[in-house]
């Protein structure tokens, strides 16, 4: 392991320096792949969730309405209307993009809003987003004590109707929530509210304006999406006879309903990440040019538009073969739960034509998962996510698919669906999914926890990494229906603070994740490496190229990187956008401050995380300062050319390399130049084939120090040091 006293110190009497780049990163993602119960079938008995309130920036609030008892009319047929007024500004470009997120002298002050006049609350007039679809939430009036009103929000997305048609939304006690379907550039809304309560002497329709620009990513790696058959598979999934007869169970509904889904996902998370304070932010999608989808009208139509790619590929193995009872996992002893992962990660790397260090994220719907009326469980159905290699996957079964919508128009109808499941036909996932609404919160939030894994979250005490998400529907309608799950009459109001949400530290996971940046974020180092060095006091200096964006802190009996009880974070969100700081101090006090006193006396370890998911981990925080952690610095040779001490201590970073090899022995080098002033460094020279094999630093005097061996390239690549040289910058040591 190597040990510098001061870095600084390496060469003296030089102006010339170098730099070192530490290799070794953490690989970001949950890492293993769960092979216990599925997501889906977990006991939902997991005792109090009740999560800390969102922050609310710009404009997101919770604080709406009250709540009045009264009945809904079904949602009118659009009204015809006047166009929007234009927009006379001849401003078509943004030079600086900022996101909605974070503060923007882009956007306008809030409106000055009538009595009845829908208003968006969760964003800003003139705001940036990034996501196709969005999620809004918000009132009718500008008075939450006012007069509450039942009634129909109907969304105009443009002058003409061309990018997608109106869509109409339920107004419940003045609340309401919808979705918005953009283009790229400039969308001009207009919000019209109706509704048959208001006296017939006032006007019958209300309406307010709001302008969004959407920008599209591209610099991003995308969530892949893939639905996978067997090789002999029909391409159908389970529905029921009625659902079969109305809108078909083929391969074309299957994907246009995986692809609403997925917008689902990306609204949800995009909203989420807003109301923690990091703009709307999500994951983006592959997209190509083909008949859309997303709107029925356009489907009807076969009208053209680049929209997300869902892959169709096929396994090797047999529609039986991926039924197997022995790989099924909800089958108490089946032998091979894990193996639909595998079979998944071998057919998309196969797709993909995967090439090692091309990394890919692909959240994979089994189509072929079946419900066996008789042992009572899902045939070829397993909940998994998370890294293998390269690739980082989420599966899920299709046997929630039939409540899925598959346009925008359907997603109201979806989650306020209270027809009964038919057991005879289709499953009732874990008991939960008794009507059609909870149907698809199981499938469409639980493949959603999948894609958490995915991209590296672990399972919390509360959220989506939990088992919030059989609240999903609440994040995109204003009323709740009665449900089977709690025997009880749903929400009257369905508010910001009841939805289901993402942990704070899924916020952070997806705020340092590449496939989550947006415009305006800093350049990110390839190297996201962190390393740590113990100093006086019971300091520990963690220093990261890429900066530090927060700790984790695990207590002696909770299991490193599940269910974190506290953590650090590091994150500054100012003017420029989020930073972190490259070096930060912590002591084990500051760590037992964030811990509850039960644990006071318990041994902790911590996980660090950097900016692009570099990982390190800590077992025991405490043994960082022990005697076996501190090394003697030597001052002098005397006569005998023996080194003696003047008793001074050094301190030993973490280790460099993993020591995994066959061979690999630790190897500690103490520089001449950390405690001899006359010595003068005169190069460095560098022994490696396909790896860096040792390093030797040779002085003016003749003496050399070698740090590892003389391997790869015979008499190795010498750099000199001094006025005038330059050193490479690019180097980087892989020594075990």
């Amino acid at each position: 392991m190597p040990f510098f006293k001061d870095f600084k110190d390496l060469r003296r009497r030089s102006r010339a320096s170098f730099r070192t780049t530490d290799s070794s990163s953490a690989e970001g993602s949950n890492g293993t792949v769960p092979t216990a119960k599925s997501t889906s079938t977990l006991n939902s008995s997991y005792g109090a969730i009740t999560p800390p309130k969102l922050n609310t920036v710009n404009g997101s609030s919770p604080n709406l309405t009250t709540i009045k008892s009264s009945e809904i009319s079904p949602p009118p047929i659009p009204p015809s209307r006047p166009p929007p007024i234009p927009s006379y500004s001849n401003r078509n470009s943004v030079i600086g993009l900022v996101p909605s997120g974070s503060s923007s002298t882009m956007r306008t002050a809030v409106p000055d809003i009538k009595p009845h006049e829908p208003y968006i609350r969760s964003i800003k007039n003139n705001s940036n987003v990034f996501q196709k679809i969005i999620v809004v939430t918000g009132q009718i009036g500008p008075d939450p004590d006012a007069k509450q009103y039942d009634g129909t929000l109907t969304i105009y997305h443009d002058a003409n109707g061309q990018v997608c048609p109106p869509t109409c939304w339920l107004v419940s006690a003045s609340y309401f929530k919808a979705l918005v379907y953009l283009t790229p550039g400039w969308n001009n809304l207009r919000l019209e509210f109706t509704s048959p309560t208001i006296s017939r002497t006032q006007q019958l329709t209300f309406s307010s304006e709001t302008r969004i620009h959407y920008v599209p990513l591209n610099n991003a790696p995308p969530l892949d999406l893939v639905i996978l058959l067997g090789s002999d598979s029909p391409g159908t999934f389970d529905a029921v006879p009625e659902r079969i007869q109305r809108e078909g169970n083929g391969l074309d509904v299957a994907i246009r309903k995986y692809r609403m889904a997925a917008h689902l996902w990306q609204a949800f998370t995009a909203e989420n990440m807003f109301r923690w304070g990091f703009g709307r932010r999500s994951f983006r999608f592959d997209e190509e040019w083909q008949t859309s989808t997303v709107s029925q009208r356009d489907m009807d139509a076969g009208k053209m538009k680049n929209e997300a790619k869902v892959h169709i590929v096929r396994s090797d193995r047999t529609v039986a073969q991926l039924r197997d009872i022995q790989l099924a996992q909800q089958y108490t002893d089946a032998q091979r739960k894990g193996e639909l992962f595998d079979i998944a990660k071998e057919a998309v790397k196969r797709h993909f034509n995967m090439s090692e260090g091309q990394k890919r994220y692909a959240a994979v719907l089994l189509l072929d998962s079946h419900w066996d009326t008789q042992l009572e469980l899902i045939r070829g159905h397993a909940a998994l996510g998370g890294s293998s290699g390269d690739l980082s996957l989420a599966i899920f079964g299709s046997q929630a698919l039939q409540s899925y919508p598959s346009c925008i128009e359907e997603v109201q109808l979806a989650f306020t669906d209270c027809t009964k499941t038919d057991t005879s036909h289709v499953a009732n996932d874990c008991n939960e999914s008794g009507s059609n609404w909870e149907a698809a919160n199981i499938g469409i939030g639980a493949h959603m926890h999948e894609v958490g894994h995915l991209f590296g979250c672990p399972h919390q005490e509360y959220g989506v990494m939990l088992r919030d998400y059989t609240s999903l529907n609440r994040t995109f309608v204003a009323r709740e229906p009665y449900s089977t799950r709690t025997k009880s009459q749903g929400m009257r109001v369905c508010r910001v603070e009841d939805e289901c949400k993402w942990h704070r530290l899924d916020a952070l996971r997806f705020l340092i994740h590449p496939c989550f940046r947006i415009p305006g974020d800093s350049g990110l180092s390839p190297d996201s490496s962190i390393s740590y060095y113990p100093v006086e006091n019971g300091k520990l200096i963690v220093k990261s190229p890429t900066g530090i964006a927060f700790i984790e802190i695990y207590p002696e009996g909770t299991p490193v990187g599940e269910m974190c009880k506290a953590y650090i974070e590091f994150v500054r969100n100012g003017p420029v956008g989020v930073t972190y700081p490259q070096e930060i101090s912590i002591t084990e006090n500051d760590l037992r401050e964030r811990i509850s006193p039960e644990f006071k006396n318990k041994r902790l370890a911590v996980q660090i995380f950097s900016n692009g998911f570099g990982k390190l981990t800590i077992e025991n925080f405490a043994t960082l300062f022990t005697k076996q952690r501190k090394a003697s610095i030597p001052s002098e040779k005397n006569i005998l050319m023996k080194t003696i001490s003047n008793g001074q201590r050094g301190y030993r970073s973490n280790t460099l390399g993993n020591g995994e090899q066959d061979g690999s022995e630790p190897i500690e080098v103490v520089l001449d130049t950390s405690h001899l002033q006359t010595k003068l460094l005169r190069s460095i020279k560098i022994y490696h084939g396909m790896a860096v094999d040792g390093l030797e630093f040779c002085y003016e005097d003749g003496e050399r120090q070698m740090f590892g061996k003389r391997g790869g390239t015979p008499g190795g690549d010498e750099y000199m040091l001094g006025e005038g040289s330059e050193f490479p910058r690019n180097v980087k040591a892989n020594r075990h």
